[in-house]
């Protein structure tokens, strides 16, 4: 946009140079009057000719002469002043000045009234893309990737621009295809790997063992630092509750993550609710183990339980899809934040009845029963990832006691 408007007014100043150089050129103009007086002058001359050939061939004699030539000088004269008293159309200094002020004005006036400023804007300038446009935009690259010669190494980027496109829009099979493709002309790149791994454990719920897994472990094997591949592999080891490994990969992670980013943020929280959960379960093992948990929180008597029920608010209705993961989570109002007990379902489940009790803790000595005052959230998950992102949906509670019902919870707002 910058660009067009400077060339723009370099074309306008262009304009302007000409048409002012002409009016300094041409400051009068030749009137009908002054054409005569020229015509005149012309013959005047010719008969001062005349009159000096009839002295000479003696048709005159001096004085004759003599007065002849004066009184035709005389008429010189007068036709000259004529013909050389020029004849202003007014002045050119007070033409440049209004053009300065008029054409700029005229020209920015005519391209507001039947221009187009939104022709030269770039595309997210304007909006974003309808979810129609984005479908027929994938529909087009698809097309034009099947239409490629296949081994063609050149084609990768299409392919994985083609799946990241597809793993957007939630349809993981197709993006699994397109990086395979990928992988296929490109065998062993760490991010294609991860990307990979990434959709397919869409299609198992979110899980990222097994075939996910064994993707990243070889994605990390080829490339030890990708970011992608640490951070998903320390979300695998914190699934099956390997404390110290999910540790040490968000560690790795984090000394490669943008500083002050959202990720970074992520992987701090990621880090110290693993922490937590690695000192709790070491704590277990020996015979402190119930003092320090009684002295971190105070506990409530007996098993402990919350039920309720969950809802989408209707303006959010749109933003969420069935497929969506919905994650009920009840953790320490104060203490450590990973959850004390929590509940996987989809979108398609709401409006939700649950109920959560110590039998869904994560950790032995992180229970609802060990935390006199609790909050209760859900979150819907595109990603399907259980640690908070960017576009989640979410609805929490204020802090409550230990054991409650009748807790109602609406998903109203979204993750910045």
């Amino acid at each position: 946009m910058a660009l067009f408007w400077a060339i723009a007014a370099a074309l306008l100043l262009l304009a302007m140079w000409m048409v002012a150089g002409s009016l300094w050129r041409k400051p009068v103009r030749t009137t009908p009057a002054q054409s005569a007086s020229q015509s005149n002058l012309a013959l005047l001359r010719a008969q001062l000719q005349q009159i000096d050939l009839d002295l000479a061939q003696g048709r005159l004699d001096a004085a004759q002469h003599q007065a002849a030539r004066t009184e035709v000088e005389r008429r010189v004269l007068e036709e000259e002043s004529v013909a050389v008293t020029p004849e202003r159309e007014g002045s050119p200094r007070a033409t440049l000045l209004l053009l300065l002020v008029a054409v700029p004005v005229l020209v920015l006036g005519l391209y507001a009234l039947v221009g187009s400023p939104q022709a030269v804007s770039p595309p997210l300038a304007q909006g974003e893309p309808s979810p129609q446009e984005v479908e027929a935009m994938v529909a087009k690259l698809a097309e034009r990737m099947e239409k490629q010669p296949p081994g063609n190494v050149d084609d990768t980027e299409g392919w994985v621009m083609l799946g990241r496109s597809y793993a957007v829009m939630q349809r993981y099979p197709e993006a699994s295809r397109a990086f395979a493709r990928a992988l296929q002309l490109m065998p062993g790149d760490a991010q294609i790997l991860v990307d990979q791994a990434d959709v397919l454990a869409m299609q198992q719920g979110g899980n990222l063992q097994g075939e996910p897994l064994r993707l990243i472990e070889l994605a990390l094997k080829n490339n030890p630092s990708n970011l992608k591949g640490l951070a998903l592999a320390g979300t695998a080891a914190f699934e099956r509750k390997d404390y110290p490994v999910a540790i040490d990969y968000w560690t790795r992670a984090r000394a490669t993550a943008p500083p002050d980013s959202e990720f970074m943020r992520s992987l701090e929280q990621s880090i110290a609710e693993a922490r937590a959960a690695a000192g709790s379960g070491m704590a277990a093992a020996g015979p402190a183990a119930a003092p320090a948990a009684s002295a971190s929180a105070p506990k409530a008597p007996g098993a402990a339980s919350i039920s309720g029920r969950i809802s989408l608010a209707p303006a959010l209705a749109a933003r969420a899809a069935p497929g969506d993961t919905l994650f009920v989570f009840a953790r320490a109002a104060e203490g450590p934040r990973i959850p004390l007990a929590i509940l996987k379902r989809s979108a398609s489940d709401l409006p939700l009845s649950f109920t959560l009790d110590d039998s869904m803790a994560m950790a032995p000595d992180l229970k609802l029963s060990g935390f006199a005052n609790v909050v209760i959230g859900a979150r819907l998950s595109k990603s399907g990832n259980a640690m908070p992102q960017s576009g989640d949906l979410e609805g929490t509670t204020a802090p409550l006691a230990g054991r409650s019902s009748g807790i109602e919870i609406v998903i109203d707002s979204v993750r910045p």
